[in-house]
């Protein structure tokens, strides 16, 4: 069914049949659109398009005693023609490949726009990093363009997940994607960024399906009573991109190694840390989140619903693809690196810890700045946390692929690496000193800047 969800949070149930000239049946009277079936029958057959809609109160709309008057009828009717068509929207062509466009990229920019974009394997990880600008900018539509025109079942269905607090609220931005080459090259001559050209779109309401995601979480109490209170991180996402619609042969995207590595890393150091006889000093919180290949979602959720006061957790250390050698770079064996390496003391725990089990924790030059906006670290770091994302394979064959499978994981190396983590978790849990960002560094400005704004304790 098709709803439509007004400013006040009302949702009205409506009916959009055919595409000719519109004709918008509104209520006087009846109150049902099923009560105009037999004059939008008619003028179907005429090659018109006709909408109705139930009336706030009644039908399949929501059942309220607000809003019973004329001028709220309007709106809502009006809220349903808004929805169906962008008439003359401005445009604007969010180039990811475009570095300084999407550092600088703000809420405002997009309001009220026509979003257009093109993402491929190679910008995928940079769309992570704007979707929150994009969630909070609310465009009227965001186009994907795909210069592939391959068949349907070669192209995985985008899903937009919706913060519960926006649930029902139709404040989520519907989603288009368009392929193959004239859409390529109707993107590729637009100038980046807002220009003078327009777009008018006809589209359908966007499907909702109520569905529930979780991040899940485990806590190991500390054991000092002054510092039981403040908080470790260790965390890694749980989610991955699901099953091809339709082809031949493997469908399963598995993601054992991204991120399943690391969500079971996080499990087996949870339960070799809680056979300690005498628990670290801080407490140790362990979280799995959901919808991070969505873009950062169950993370930026944690980020502004905390289970444990932001103000108290003292520093995140986040898992990503630590199970695989075979980088792209060359075998990764007894290796692991870090994203912002530079960017705060965490770093020094896990060099510290790596000397004690063999580990060389070494910078990444290309992968240790620009890859930190681009897993759950960001979220937290963002709202201040000293966060951080541990790596042993930036990218490796098959990734983000079908072929991601629990065989070609190197377990050894992996247990390696945990024993690793593990440590690290008990020198930070351990520390008189909490971990601090490096003010020294002029890319750390935003988040030394929310690190204090939090009160750090």
């Amino acid at each position: 069914m098709a709803f439509v969800t007004t400013k006040d949070g009302t949702e009205i149930y409506y009916k959009d049949w055919g595409k000719g000239q519109p004709l918008f049946f509104h209520h006087g009277w009846p109150l049902s659109a099923d009560d105009w079936d037999t004059q939008m029958m008619f003028f179907l057959a005429k090659g018109y398009r006709v909408i109705a809609h139930d009336r706030r109160g009644h039908g399949r709309s929501t059942q309220t005693d607000q809003g019973h008057d004329m001028d709220t009828y309007a709106a809502d009717a009006d809220a349903v023609v808004q929805a169906l068509d962008l008439k003359d929207a401005p445009l604007f062509k969010l180039d990811l490949g475009d570095q300084s466009l999407v550092q600088h990229l703000t809420a405002s920019q997009v309001e009220g726009k026509v979003v257009i974009t093109e993402i491929d394997a190679k910008t995928r990880l940079r769309f992570r990093s704007v979707s929150r600008v994009l969630r909070e900018g609310k465009p009227a539509l965001l186009i994907m363009v795909n210069k592939r025109s391959g068949a349907p079942h070669e192209q995985r269905p985008r899903q937009l997940l919706v913060d519960a607090d926006e649930a029902g609220t139709g404040a989520a931005t519907p989603r288009v994607s368009i392929s193959g080459g004239d859409g390529a090259s109707f993107y590729g001559a637009l100038k980046p960024g807002a220009g003078n050209a327009t777009a008018s779109v006809h589209i359908a309401a966007p499907h909702r399906t109520p569905a529930k995601l979780r991040n899940v979480i485990g806590v190991l109490r500390g054991s000092d009573p002054a510092l039981r209170d403040t908080y470790v991180l260790l965390t890694a996402h749980y989610d991955h991109l699901g099953v091809k619609p339709g082809g031949p042969g493997d469908r399963i995207y598995n993601g054992a190694n991204d991120d399943g590595s690391g969500t079971v890393s996080v499990i087996e150091v949870a339960r070799a840390l809680a056979r300690l006889p005498k628990h670290p000093r801080r407490s140790i919180v362990f979280m799995t989140f959901f919808g991070e290949e969505e873009g950062l979602i169950g993370s930026e959720y944690y980020a502004h619903h905390p289970v444990f006061p932001l103000a108290k957790t003292v520093a995140d250390l986040n898992l990503e693809q630590v199970g695989r050698t075979d980088s792209t770079e060359g075998p990764q064996i007894s290796n692991a690196s870090l994203t912002g390496f530079d960017y705060s003391d965490l770093t020094g725990f896990v060099q510290r810890a790596g000397e004690s089990t063999g580990i060389r924790v070494y910078k990444n030059e290309q992968g240790s700045d620009n890859y930190f906006t681009q897993s759950d670290n960001f979220s937290l770091a963002e709202a201040g946390v000293p966060a951080e994302t541990l790596c042993v394979a930036f990218d490796y064959p098959d990734y983000h692929a079908v072929g991601d499978e629990w065989q070609k994981i190197d377990y050894d190396n992996m247990a390696k690496v945990d024993r690793a983590i593990a440590l690290s978790m008990v020198l930070m849990a351990d520390s008189e000193q909490p971990v601090q960002w490096n003010e020294g560094n002029s890319k750390t400005a935003p988040y030394v800047k929310a690190w204090k704004l939090r009160g750090v304790e």
